[in-house]
């Protein structure tokens, strides 16, 4: 019931060689350290940057899947891969991919949810001029149970981590790339907004902040209880970041606070199509 669980707050480089093999380095010091889960960012091979998505896609598997899958082998983890652009026919995605401790793809989420937006005077961005949508709610299997994977701006969406909740998940991961107009404003709130709503523990895994790069990640990642307590969380620079994972904890939580149980579903209700 209890796990530790360790992210790798990498800083991405354009490099897509070294970027590959610092998260590498990252997953095997993760792993030494007695992380049972470990955790890459979003777009942790590429730049978060449109113009480099084309660049730097590769089709399942490639480059960068067959040495994670080697990687969880070797450090009997589970990975939880971040996320890299995944070229399938003329389609990309943001994807993530998970590996079991055998190194086999226990699951695949693309990103449902694209992050389009404008902010007057401070950022735009529109993914969808290079991405494509992702279609399915990802919850994978694992000896510790059931956990949902999304991505960045998908964690704003409640009925998206409802659902991956109803489907059993008692720990949800976001590889995630909030910025510094949106990281500052949102990024703690929606992490522990989440994590009360549904009663699981929450872990966000961020790069870390590159001011050489067109686009700077906020960084922060963070592990969230179930009750709403950070369990950790890191600053902006490169770092891994520990947690220690109670699934006792989960249960406690649902049984005194019953929530879930709550839910008046005669007159409401989330439903996945």
């Amino acid at each position: 019931m209890q796990f530790k669980i360790g992210i790798c707050q990498m800083m991405v480089m354009e490099d897509k060689v070294e970027n590959i093999e610092k998260a590498e380095s990252m997953i095997r010091e993760a792993a030494g350290n007695g992380a049972r889960v470990v955790v890459l960012p979003e777009m942790f091979n590429c730049p978060y940057e449109n113009k480099y998505f084309p660049l730097y896609a590769e089709a399942y598997p490639g480059e960068t899947t067959e040495r994670l899958s080697l990687m969880a082998i070797e450090s009997n983890i589970y990975l939880i891969a971040g996320s890299i652009p995944e070229q399938e026919g003329d389609h990309i995605y943001n994807t993530s991919f998970i590996f079991g401790p055998d190194g086999k793809l226990i699951g695949r989420h693309r990103k449902m949810h694209l992050f389009d937006i404008d902010v007057e005077g401070k950022i735009r961005f529109k993914e969808s001029d290079t991405l494509g949508y992702g279609e399915e709610i990802t919850v994978v299997e694992t000896e510790f149970g059931k956990i949902g994977v999304a991505i960045c701006y998908d964690m704003r969406f409640p009925e998206l981590m409802r659902l991956m909740v109803l489907e059993g998940a008692e720990v949800i991961i976001v590889p995630a790339a909030f910025n510094m107009t949106t990281g500052p404003a949102h990024w703690d709130i929606t992490i522990k907004a989440r994590a009360l709503d549904n009663q699981v523990y929450f872990v966000a895994a961020s790069p870390a902040r590159n001011m050489d790069a067109t686009y700077h990640a906020y960084g922060h990642s963070s592990i969230v209880s179930p009750w709403g307590d950070v369990i950790a969380q890191a600053d902006e620079k490169e770092t891994i970041l520990y947690g220690e994972i109670d699934l006792e904890k989960v249960k406690k939580v649902r049984r005194e606070l019953p929530l879930l149980q709550h839910r008046r579903t005669t007159l409401y209700d989330v439903v996945k199509k």
